[in-house]
């Protein structure tokens, strides 16, 4: 009997269905789980499923039955993939899912702040229909997408995806030469051409060492258009404090995040303190999480723990195998 533990349940929504697999186990849901409880927990299991919650060399050296972290997310920086090469355990993640979500997200995001919706819905609010007198008031400039060069950093599903929608509505995509790298092929911008002449420029890369912080402030004094800067990959790609001392400069003209550097932010993370503006969207990781989606990634999650248990296996990140 396979003994599999789902340690943070309450990351897909109540109302997705998550299948029981097809093969003799015990499943163990937890909504949430602590540092402190990860050993007692996955204690016997042979497969842990994870979102968030970091798998540590340290804990993971404490399980010698566990053989599967089926990752319920595409990213995996919060499993120690070296300790689990080291110790025989197999690392899979789900691909592809997010087709549609996290585009369209980053589309809602750039339109908002294109059209300056956030601040003439305050303006509403506030009663300055009422005081201009007329059919509208133009408290706020409006520009168009069509025309607008559209800078992407990141040229995967997401990011080609991205480049599809912006090119339906008339923009110019341009995806970015990695950063410090030349010769990569046609389909690349160079980084610096992206910086200086992007008007959006939209995140979607994983996390890694390299691209860590990889808009911080001499990226944002590079950039000559005065882009808007979105970012629905993951927090730590940009620098959250140069980000706000960017926007009070008036080198970026706005900013549309889903995600910041640790979830969830304190009180006084530079996004928090910056997200009054009306020119700054910050909403709270869930680009990814429409309904369809998020069915999408249980199926596949499910469809990942059979197939390593048929022998099988998919998506895998590291294989033990």
């Amino acid at each position: 009997m396979q003994r599999i533990v789902f340690l943070d349940r309450a990351t897909l929504a109540p109302q997705i269905a998550l299948r029981e697999p097809r093969f003799d186990h015990q499943l163990i849901e937890h909504d949430r789980t602590a540092p402190d409880q990860l050993l007692k927990r996955l204690a016997g299991a042979s497969i842990a499923i994870t979102n968030k919650v970091p798998l540590t060399k340290e804990i993971l050296a404490q399980l010698p039955d566990l053989k599967l972290i089926a990752v319920a997310a595409t990213g995996t920086d919060c499993v120690d993939k070296a300790a689990c090469q080291q110790l025989g355990i197999s690392v899979c993640n789900i691909r592809g899912y997010a087709i549609n979500t996290v585009p369209e997200h980053t589309f809602a995001l750039i339109l908002a702040l294109r059209r300056n919706l956030v601040a003439y819905r305050n303006d509403v609010l506030a009663g300055e229909w009422q005081k201009s007198g007329q059919f509208c008031f133009f408290t706020h400039a409006i520009h168009d997408l069509a025309g607008a060069r559209l800078g992407i950093i990141g040229e995967g599903v997401l990011g080609q995806r991205v480049a599809e929608i912006g090119k339906a509505f008339g923009m110019l995509p341009m995806f970015a030469a990695h950063k410090g790298r030349e010769g990569l092929g046609p389909l690349y911008t160079p980084w610096d051409d992206v910086l200086a002449t992007s008007d959006i420029i939209t995140v979607h890369s994983p996390l890694t060492s390299q691209t860590r912080n990889m808009l911080a402030m001499p990226e944002f004094r590079a950039m000559k258009r005065k882009p808007l800067i979105i970012n629905t990959a993951r927090g730590g790609l940009v620098d959250e404090d140069a980000l706000v001392q960017a926007l009070d400069e008036g080198l970026i003209s706005g900013a549309g995040f889903d995600v910041t550097a640790s979830e969830p932010p304190t009180e006084d993370n530079p996004l928090m303190r910056a997200a009054g503006r009306p020119n700054v969207v910050l909403t709270p990781h869930v680009a990814w999480a429409s309904d369809e989606a998020q069915q999408c990634l249980a199926d596949q999650l499910m469809d990942n723990i059979e197939n390593f248990v048929s022998g099988a296996p998919t998506h895998l990140v590291h294989g033990a195998y």
